[in-house]
This record gives C-alpha cells, sequence and structure tokens, in this order.
C-alpha cells in the first residue's frame, strides 16, 4: 500500500482520513495522492478548459468557477503544508478533479492506479458533505482497488486487532490475499476471525475456523461467533466488543456466492461501524 489516494472535501471526517493515509504512508514508505472533485456547477454549459477554466460560460459563472478554485487550491496547499509538519518524509501532491464527485474520483483511480484509496465516511443525512453513503457505497462496488473508509480520528493509527468476517466455506479462500496484505502491514495485529450467525451453530462454525486457520498458516489469530439479526450489526457490534482497530471485509459483485461477499454488507459497515473498514474485490 505504497500508493495512497486521499479523497477529500475539506470535512472533518475526511481530514480524519488523511491523517489516516499518512500515517499508512509512513509505515510502508509510501506516497499520498491528495484529491478534490469540484462539482460543475449547474447552468455551466462548455465543458473546462485544461487549466479548469469554465469554456462558453457566462462571465458570472465563469468568475464563481475561478474564484472556486482558487480558494480549493489554496485549501489543499494549507493541508500539504500540515503533512510536511505531521510526516515529512511522506511525499504528498495534490490534484483537482472537476466532474461529479464519484465520477471524478473512479477518474483519478483509472488513471493514478492506487493501491488504496482512503476517505472519510458520514452516514445518510449528511448533505453538507459530498461523502455521504451513497458515494462511499458507490467507491466500494466499482473502485478497482481496496477502499478504506475513516470515520473518526485515529491520533495513533497503530493496529493491534483486525476483524475478518466470513463463513469460511470454500468462497472465502479467495480473500487470502488482501488478508495477508494487511497482516504484512501490521505483523503484530491479532486477527479475529469471526462467524455471524441467526441460531446455533456454533460448533460447527468454529470447527470451520479453526480448520481455515489450520489450512492456511494464519497466525495470531483468534475466533469468534456471534448471533445478530443482521451480519452487517453482528460485524459492527463485535468490532466494538473487541476494540477493533480495523475491520477487513472482501467483496464480490457475482450473485451466488457467500452473504459475507455482498457488498450490501461492507457497504453497511463501512457506513457505520466505528473503526476504520477495509473493502476490497476477489479476483473474477
Amino acid at each position: 500500500m505504497k500508493n495512497i489516494l486521499v479523497c477529500t472535501d475539506f470535512s472533518p471526517e475526511a481530514h480524519n482520513a488523511f491523517e489516516v493515509a499518512l500515517q499508512l504512508a509512513k509505515r510502508t514508505d509510501g506516497r499520498v495522492t491528495l484529491l478534490h472533485v469540484l462539482e460543475e456547477a449547474e447552468g455551466v454549459a462548455g465543458g473546462f478548459s485544461t487549466m479548469g477554466i469554465p469554456t462558453g460560460a457566462h462571465s458570472v459563472d465563469r468568475i464563481f468557477t475561478i474564484k472556486l478554485l482558487e480558494t480549493t487550491k489554496r485549501r489543499m496547499h494549507f493541508l500539504r503544508d500540515e503533512a510536511a509538519q505531521l510526516a515529512p518524509e511522506v511525499p504528498v501532491h495534490d490534484e483537482v478533479e472537476i466532474a461529479r464527485v464519484g465520477d471524478g474520483i473512479l477518474h483519478a483511480i483509472r488513471r493514478d492506479h492506487p493501491d488504496l484509496v482512503v476517505l472519510g465516511a458520514r452516514g445518510h443525512g449528511a448533505v453538507e458533505h459530498f461523502f455521504v453513503s451513497s458515494t462511499t457505497e458507490r467507491l466500494i462496488r466499482l473502485a478497482p482497488c481496496p477502499v478504506l473508509t475513516v470515520k473518526h480520528p485515529h491520533i495513533d493509527f497503530d493496529v493491534q486487532n483486525i476483524v475478518f468476517p466470513s463463513d469460511f466455506a470454500a468462497d472465502a479462500a479467495s480473500a487470502l490475499e488482501g488478508l495477508r496484505q494487511v497482516q504484512a502491514d501490521f505483523p503484530n495485529a491479532t486477527l479475529h476471525l469471526l462467524h455471524v450467525a441467526a441460531g446455533g451453530s456454533g460448533h460447527v462454525a468454529q470447527q470451520q475456523m479453526e480448520a481455515f486457520a489450520q489450512q492456511h498458516h494464519l497466525l495470531n489469530c483468534q475466533t469468534a461467533e456471534v448471533d445478530a439479526e443482521r451480519t452487517s450489526l453482528g460485524i459492527e457490534e463485535y468490532a466494538q466488543q473487541v476494540g477493533a482497530d480495523m475491520v477487513v471485509i472482501p467483496t464480490h459483485a457475482r450473485s451466488g456466492l457467500s452473504r459475507f461477499l455482498r457488498t450490501s454488507i461492507a457497504e453497511t459497515v463501512a457506513t457505520h461501524a466505528f473503526p476504520p473498514v477495509l473493502t476490497y474485490h476477489l479476483a473474477a
């Protein structure tokens, strides 16, 4: 995770994500690209030039957009200055996209090929920020790289407890590559293998988790099963119970796979659980 893209709307949640990204880059000797997407104002026709200036727009719209770009660049430079104080060894580059928010982020991902996207997450109803659930959920579904959602401040992002929910059936083995990468980045963390069930399947699930850990030589791990009305709720409650520093959820867009690989569960946990949530897609 050396090439990290951080999306910002200058909200407190986005700033929390920025600080986590800097700490991750310090750990991996990586670099950070700071991205802000400036939405095209309604009524501005004709598009934008390569300098980000509206073409074919009314003079008032043109002036407004230029001023907004200038303000945005100043705020981005302020964040770069802050990064130089917090993590002087981490190279930080800033970019501004002019597009719809989700489209602009996806365009930057496809252009820059980051190893990880980090963004602040905030639930439905936060209309003053563009990182509402719908944007987060769209990135989880469509981004080709792992996505880390951050909601709260993490002054010292030292991951000691990682929760990995699964049903530990055959599909679970396909998630190992991403899980091993997380363990490589945080080798001292305890890995919590979690099964969420509705009813008493505990003995069978416990055997499956232990067999999974043994078969794939997973070290420093614990197993647990919880009962919950919804899988996402069980994950959130267990993560809070063990003081998880990160929840890792693989997803797959294909139908017919385990419910633990459904993007809907990853989206819900990413926008509701307290700790940062890392989602990634399984290979087709």
